[in-house]
Parts: structure tokens; C-alpha cells; sequence
């Protein structure tokens, strides 16, 4: 069955890398239908009881209770009392927790729990550890920036995520270090594609194809291109497209380059395929975004 993508959500019309809100419930039933996201999501009870239909299994939450669910993970929120409940949902992109996206090997292997299925990953964890933790304050602290996005907001949100995904991961090891080990074989294939994402750092403004990619890999091409999918949830092509993206926004924000000048820069052949990226992942035409991000530069 096909399930519905949830698109990345606009905080002044560019999409978010990250999300936080108390989300509230009014009667029992559906809460959101399923559906998946790039986003990584954690989701913390307030009040109420809440079951979560995650790839096929219900996992359930109250007050104090966190529920993890990973990137791409189709799941179906239900609120199981009357009058409904609410509860805390910050989303937020892989590459918050790792800027460079998928650049470097040591660094990868630790966003591949939150990134993979892994059925024995532990999905909720119980208020009574919670509550000798620093997460609910950290949860608490992200949802007051976002709301009064105070001066460097955007800087202690990533922090604060950093510090949750970091404890997430540590009560994975701890809990369960099968968990963690039992990536051993992709973090194998990370290490054979390493020289192909070395290669895309260094040379994303050039043509770049995917036999040689595969031959600086020591692969075959099929074999090459099935591994990539697997390991990074994503084609070769649309990561090279994505590393031209994010160079190409860098230089929006930073030069009076225009957006031939932008597209051509990073490895673009056509500056109307850069247009039409941009458009899908940004939500809005490279432009407008570069006005708006210009705009609100000159507020600060």
C-alpha cells in the first residue's frame, strides 16, 4: 500500500529543517493518518493516552513518555481517550543533527539508527527514565525558541537537538548495543562508497557520473547504484543534486551572484532544471528565496 509523504513544513515560507509544537487532540480517534517524512520525529506526552501504528505494530504513550520514530517510517497516531490529549512533536531533518549531510564515514555511522528499520530499536521510552534526564526540559526549552525566536534561536534549537539525539543514541548502546551493532554491515558499504562522497565534495561543480563513481568504488555499476539506495535512502543522482542545492543556497545568501551565475557555479547544465530543484525542496524559486533571506538579514 502507498502512503502519503508529508511535505517539509514553511516557517515564513521556506521550507524547515525543524519543527516544534504541542500538537493537541479533541476526542478519541485518529490523530494524524498514516503517513511518512524525511523528518526524524520525537513525540512527548502532555496528557492523555496515545497509540502509535508504526510499520505495522501499535506502540503506545502517555504524560511523560517519549515515542521515536525515524526517518521515513510510515506511522498512524491515534488518541485513545475522551477528550483527546496533546503532546509535544519536534521534527527535524538528519542534517541537523549532521550539517554536512553525509559527508563524512565516522560521523554517518551515528544518524544510521534514526535513518534504517530496525525492528528491535527500542520505539518509546518510559516517563519514569525520562524524568531523571534532562530531555523534558530540553523539549520544553526548543518549543519556547521556536515560539519567541529570540536572537540565535535557530542556533540553540540545533544545539538542544544535538543533545537529545545524542542521549537517544547513548540509551540505545546501553540499553541494547545489538542495536548499534548490528550496522556493522552498512557501515561496511560506508566505507566503500567514502572515496564516491569524497569525490562529490570536491568535484559537485563538474559533470559527474556514476560508472566512475562506481569504478572509484570498486563496484560494478548495478551493484554500486543498489547500495547507495539502500545505505542513504536516496539514488546517486539526487545526492549529487542535493550537495549542488546546498552549495547553491550557501552562495544565495552570500554573493551578488545571479541565479544563472548560482546554477552554473555549482554543476548545473541548465539554470531552468536549478530552478525547478530548488523549487521542489525549497518550496519557492531560488529568487524569492534569495529576497527573503536578504529581507531578513536586514532586520537583524
Amino acid at each position: 500500500m502507498q502512503y502519503p509523504e508529508q511535505k517539509k513544513e514553511l516557517i515564513n515560507g521556506i521550507p524547515s529543517n525543524y519543527i516544534c509544537n504541542i500538537h493537541s487532540v479533541h476526542s478519541a480517534g485518529v490523530s494524524f493518518p498514516a503517513h511518512f517524512h524525511s523528518y526524524i520525529e520525537v513525540l512527548y506526552g502532555l496528557e492523555g493516552h496515545f497509540s502509535v501504528w508504526l510499520n505495522g505494530k501499535y506502540h503506545y504513550f502517555a504524560k511523560g513518555d517519549l515515542i521515536l520514530i525515524n526517518s521515513k517510517e510510515v506511522h498512524l497516531i491515534n488518541a485513545l481517550d475522551e477528550p483527546g490529549g496533546n503532546y509535544i512533536v519536534l521534527r527535524f531533518e538528519p542534517e541537523v543533527i549532521y550539517n554536512n549531510m553525509f559527508q563524512n564515514y565516522s560521523e554517518l555511522k551515528y544518524t544510521l539508527p534514526f535513518l534504517i528499520d530496525n525492528p528491535s530499536q527500542p520505539k518509546v521510552i518510559a516517563k519514569d527514565l525520562l524524568d531523571k534526564t534532562c530531555i523534558p526540559e530540553l523539549l520544553w526549552d526548543i518549543l519556547k525558541e521556536m515560539n519567541e525566536q529570540s536572537y540565535g534561536y535557530e542556533l540553540a534549537v540545533r544545539n538542544h537537538i544535538g543533545r537529545i539525539f545524542l542521549w537517544i543514541l547513548r540509551y540505545f548502546h546501553s540499553n541494547d548495543p545489538s542495536v548499534i551493532s548490528h550496522l556493522n554491515e552498512d557501515e561496511l558499504y560506508l566505507k566503500r562508497l567514502q572515496p564516491a562522497f569524497d569525490y562529490v565534495i570536491d568535484n559537485y561543480m563538474d559533470e559527474i557520473k556514476t560508472p566512475v563513481m562506481a569504478s572509484l568504488c570498486n563496484m560494478s555499476s548495478s551493484y554500486f547504484s543498489r547500495i547507495f539506495n539502500t545505505v542513504m535512502n536516496m539514488n546517486f543522482n539526487d545526492y549529487v543534486n542535493h550537495i549542488r542545492l546546498k552549495e547553491a543556497e550557501k552562495l544565495l545568501v552570500s554573493t551578488d551572484l545571479n541565479i544563472t551565475e548560482i546554477s552554473n557555479q555549482v554543476g548545473f547544465n541548465t539554470t531552468s532544471y536549478f530552478i525547478k530543484l530548488f523549487k521542489q525542496n525549497k518550496g519557492t524559486s531560488p529568487k524569492q528565496y534569495q529576497k527573503l533571506t536578504y529581507t531578513d538579514q536586514k532586520t537583524l
